[in-house]
């Protein structure tokens, strides 16, 4: 599809209607028609900072990036001609639409500030390729709607969620493994412990760099005077372009919290989630920060999911990072670092964590690297570990959590329609406008 071909294309999904309409789904994973085990993917990153050089160079062990995309250009030139990842032969582009009409790139990586994710990942699904797309996937809770439609329209293309917890054999898989398997009991209560966001400003507005296009980085966000700390890892303190520690840390730990607690399915999820112990660094007024040089996203809260079966999931800034797991007949605790409590330390899962164990956590694949598994499901076919469709269920809390304390009160979900009830302004937050000519297509 040419560019201008797919700009029309992209303007007539926009001004479809904003529902999405249900789409038959039959899972039938991909199976990549290669001649060998052995052929190397052609590979396309687009955004390739910090987050984006590690994901690149590890991409570049199971095929060849033949281009780099990044509004900034030095990001963009750094890439191409680092070693592990361009090689210097890589092509580069600042417009990621430019990529994806590449019709030899097979697959793409997506490592974006998070208000670019969804945009993207489905374009690249309707250009018929394969998606990497780093954690947080969305910036709200229609865009979860939006993503879910674009994979079920595109079933034979694997999406994977860079939520690299999924694939800790030690710690977070054995986690999950105990409490699925019940050597915990009947799970009480989960504590997620994300830490708070930090707190500045405010910042001087100016010019920006000149290798740097802002309104393109801007994309559907509203058009706003340059900040440095508004851009590159900073926009992750700033309600326009993310949601704070709540999609940070909360895609990574509310989403092991669902899966130990079997609750990745869509129409699982909380009833009532209680916002009112949370703090922000500026005042807000209607849900919305009320000075636009300071960071804005929580640095100090404390909300409460409550399931239907009586189950209670925190999502924190106080406290150790990492998840409490408490059940009836023991709690454990585990992060990045480390597993601990009675339980661990008397063993209870010597006989309960075998090699099948890990093939169900797995979906029927061998335990193997995050990004590898994703090349297995390229070539053979199935979910990878970290699927788009339960990580959806974990974004569905991260953006209830933000819209709670961003109101400071309590709201009640509905998990099976997958909307806000009794309360108009929650409601609106929903969804955010979207800026013209950066419409999200609406597939379906």
């Amino acid at each position: 599809m040419s560019q201008s071909s797919r700009r029309s294309f992209i303007q007539k999904a926009a001004a479809a209607s904003a529902g999405v309409a249900a789409v038959p789904y039959f899972h039938t994973a991909a199976r990549a028609t290669y001649a060998s085990p052995n052929d190397r993917f052609k590979i396309g990153c687009i955004g390739v900072g910090s987050m984006g050089t590690g994901d690149a160079r590890g991409h570049a062990n199971f095929g060849d990036i033949v281009a780099v995309c990044d509004v900034d250009s030095n990001h963009m030139d750094r890439a191409r001609n680092d070693e592990k990842i361009g090689k210097g032969k890589a092509d580069a582009y600042k417009d990621y639409r430019q990529l994806l009409d590449r019709k030899d790139i097979e697959v793409v990586s997506i490592v974006t500030p998070d208000h670019w994710h969804t945009k993207i990942a489905i374009e690249a699904l309707q250009a018929g390729k394969h998606v990497f797309c780093q954690k947080p996937l969305t910036l709200t809770l229609q865009e979860n709607l939006l993503i879910r439609a674009a994979c079920k329209a595109n079933p034979k293309l694997v999406f994977v969620v860079g939520t690299q917890q999924r694939s800790d054999k030690d710690r977070f898989l054995r986690a999950v493994n105990m409490a699925q398997k019940g050597l915990l009991g009947d799970i009480k209560r989960i504590t997620c412990g994300i830490n708070g966001s930090p707190t500045g400003g405010p910042f001087e507005k100016g010019t920006p760099p000149q290798q740097l296009d802002w309104d393109m980085w801007l994309g559907q966000a509203p058009k706003v005077d340059y900040i440095e700390k508004r851009c590159h890892y900073e926009f992750r303190w700033w309600y326009e372009y993310s949601g704070g520690k709540f999609t940070d840390w909360g895609a990574h730990h509310i989403d092991i919290a669902l899966w130990a607690a079997k609750l990745t399915e869509q129409g699982t999820g909380p009833i009532e989630i209680d916002g009112r112990d949370a703090k922000h660094p500026v005042e807000f007024k209607d849900g919305n920060p009320t000075v636009d040089n300071q960071y804005n996203t929580s640095h100090d809260f404390n909300v409460i999911h409550k399931m239907p079966n009586g189950l209670e999931i925190v999502v924190t800034s106080r406290g150790r990072n990492g998840l409490l797991i408490e059940g009836s007949k023991g709690r454990i605790f585990v992060n990045r670092e480390k597993i601990e409590g009675q339980p661990i330390e008397e063993n209870w899962d010597k006989d309960a964590f075998t090699p099948e164990d890990l093939v169900n956590l797995y979906k029927s694949k061998k335990f193997e690297g995050h990004k590898q598994n994703f090349y297995t499901c390229i070539r053979e076919g199935g979910l990878p570990v970290s699927d788009v469709y339960s990580h959806l269920q974990t974004m569905n809390m991260c953006h209830l959590s933000a819209i709670a304390a961003r109101l400071n009160r309590v709201i009640k979900w509905n998990p099976a329609t997958e909307k806000i009830e009794g309360d108009e302004l929650a409601a609106s937050m929903q969804a955010r406008v979207q800026r013209k000519g950066f419409e999200i297509p609406v597939v379906g």
